[in-house]
């Protein structure tokens, strides 16, 4: 099976590619891997060290639809045709792809099937799928902090799914972990805190 970066290259980047793309259009990409790869590439925009604006609260309610799926062992995911059908302009998705290859590739060369009952076994699947939800809620509020770091958990989980490779999942979960006790915090802080400690921490992340 190719690796995911060399056929999102392929895809994206291919000389008859239309203006728009459309999730309906990529999902032929993800083969058996389908609920790893919708996860990346959901999870990616939001996971780069530069995240792109405007991609956190939309994709984060699609991950948490998906991570309801999975939780449930759905084998093929169910989403809206609204959304399978809802245009993305190409420029933007190649912006995105080009900030964040080089990552994805320093992914690739370490993933391979191992510990794969994390990844197909009941327990690892409902362990995933909770992780996964609680972060997608977390991308979705719009308070500066608590979208990257869900972000970065899910889109190491969901490359782990690719493979099967229990190890880098594991990996995603620890992560997912971080990001729900930062998460929590600034929540905590913000209600104890009020706003003038909200407008403090966006002060902070701006510079």
């Amino acid at each position: 099976m190719a690796r995911l970066s060399a056929e999102l290259q392929e895809y994206f980047f291919a000389e008859d590619c239309p203006p728009q793309v459309k999730l309906a259009d990529i999902l032929q990409l993800a083969g058996e891997r389908i609920f790893g790869f919708l996860f990346v590439l959901l999870a990616f925009p939001s996971a780069l060290p530069l995240p792109a604006p405007g991609y956190s609260t939309p994709f984060g309610l699609v991950i948490f639809l998906l991570a309801c799926q999975f939780l449930s062992l759905a084998h093929t995911p169910w989403l809206p045709a609204k959304v399978m059908q809802h245009p993305l302009p190409l420029n933007q998705v190649q912006g995105v792809l080009t900030a964040g290859m080089p990552w994805l590739q320093k992914i690739e060369v370490i993933s391979r099937p191992r510990l794969t009952y994390i990844c197909t076994g009941r327990m690892g699947r409902t362990i995933i799928g909770l992780a996964i939800a609680l972060m997608a809620i977390s991308m979705m509020i719009p308070i500066p902090g608590t979208n990257t770091l869900p972000a970065i958990g899910i889109f190491i989980a969901g490359f782990g799914l690719l493979d099967d490779d229990g190890l880098i999942t594991l990996g995603g979960l620890v992560v997912c972990a971080m990001g729900f006790t930062l998460s929590s915090s600034i929540l905590i802080a913000l209600w104890f805190g009020g706003s003038s400690l909200f407008d403090a921490i966006a002060q902070l992340i701006s510079q």
